[in-house]
């Protein structure tokens, strides 16, 4: 998922379509939220396997239409079979290789093209995000960071590019760049709905690239995409799902606290009495 679907706000990996917000000014609307941030929220992680990604598609929609403010949050570990995705918005003409053989989905997210496979963790976060306290652009935040931290923990160094969300291989500080630097290896895309998220990030883990090269990546002509296999890491699908998993939540988990710690800091402000106020 190179970006996010379109409507209540889109946040993409690609350039913002014109009439579209800017992520950096999105906010969730928030007249329903606890004057102060709930102490936990609790993830349910469901590891769904191998599942094609309509059937994905359909049922985060179906969960996000039918979930009320008690529904617990939830992260969806999936590995699909091959695909391509192509935004509301996007532009088939991204779509380099007309018979590749490889089913193309329409979505509701913004955005152009991009391509899922078996070797690549998929999570999707279901997310109520007044309850947690959470702007959009934090929750992109969020995520690259859980990212860069999963490839630190295989001994690899991921980086954000302004402007298009989502992981790069890091160039690095010395004069030689490190191999594949600058190629993308996660990406990411949320839908926003009635203030609950869906869709989520991508990683490469260990993949067939060459589906990638039968597209302009994000709407990026040129874009090498990469997988952490090709950068020297022989770990597995499930492993790297698990170690994914877990930043994600600590990383709510930590906004959520910060969230609540300064709510909690703030100077409390008396109501005027009648007698003052008239």
């Amino acid at each position: 998922m190179c970006a996010t679907p379109v409507s209540s706000p889109p946040i993409l990996s690609d350039p913002v379509t014109p009439g579209s917000a800017s992520p950096a000014t999105q906010a969730v609307p928030s007249p329903e939220a606890p004057a102060v941030a709930p102490a936990s929220v609790p993830v349910v992680v469901r590891w769904r396997g191998s599942e094609a990604y309509q059937a994905s598609f359909d049922a985060m929609r179906e969960f996000t239409a039918a979930r009320t403010a008690d529904t617990p949050d939830e992260l969806w570990l999936v590995e699909h079979p091959p695909v391509f995705t192509l935004g509301q918005a996007g532009k088939p003409e991204h779509l380099l290789v007309a018979n590749s053989g490889i089913p193309l989905v329409q979505i509701d997210r913004g955005g152009q093209i991009t391509y899922h496979g078996p070797g690549q963790v998929v999570a999707y976060l279901l997310l109520d995000l007044r309850r947690r306290r959470l702007m959009v652009r934090e929750l992109v935040t969020l995520i690259e960071q859980a990212v860069i931290e999963t490839l630190a923990a295989y001994n690899l160094a991921g980086e954000r590019k302004a402007g298009a969300p989502g992981i790069y291989v890091s160039r690095g500080a010395g004069e030689t760049p490190a191999a594949h630097a600058g190629a993308k290896v996660a990406a990411l895309g949320l839908k926003i709905r009635n203030g609950c998220s869906y869709h989520g990030v991508s990683l490469n883990v260990a993949m067939d690239l060459k589906p990638f090269l039968a597209i302009n990546p994000c709407g990026y002509a040129g874009l090498e995409t990469v997988d952490m296999a090709t950068l020297g890491v022989a770990a597995g699908w499930r492993d790297v799902a698990a170690t994914l998993a877990a930043r994600l939540i600590a990383n709510l988990d930590a906004n959520l606290e910060a969230a609540r710690a300064a709510t909690l800091a703030q100077p409390h402000q008396p109501q005027a009495s009648a007698a003052s106020a008239a």
